[in-house]
């Protein structure tokens, strides 16, 4: 029972950077996901796999993990470089196309 714990990153269909300050823990699986043949659902016992945790820090998602002795692993997110940017640079006399 490994837990994960990572910052999510935003979803192509934001333009802002809502819902990507929080951290999350998330079970990774115990068991395979197994295909029922009569309904075509895929499925599995594995009910952790349904747990997601929001945190504020990571810190915080740390200390739960600890306090109840669970096995984590970190994703550090990548952080975003932002060059600065003039939109009156678009008609620079010197601008190269």
């Amino acid at each position: 029972m490994t837990a994960l714990i990572y910052r999510p990153a935003k979803t192509a269909m934001q333009s802002g950077r809502g819902n990507t300050k929080r951290w999350i823990l998330e079970f990774e699986p115990e068991e395979k996901k197994r295909h029922d043949a009569l309904m075509g659902w895929v499925g599995s016992g594995d009910m952790k796999q349904q747990l997601r945790l929001r945190f504020a820090t990571r810190e915080e998602a740390i200390a739960y993990a600890e306090k109840r002795a669970i096995p984590y692993k970190i994703d550090e997110p990548e952080d975003r470089h932002v060059a600065a940017k003039s939109y009156s640079d678009n008609f620079r006399w010197d601008r190269v196309n």
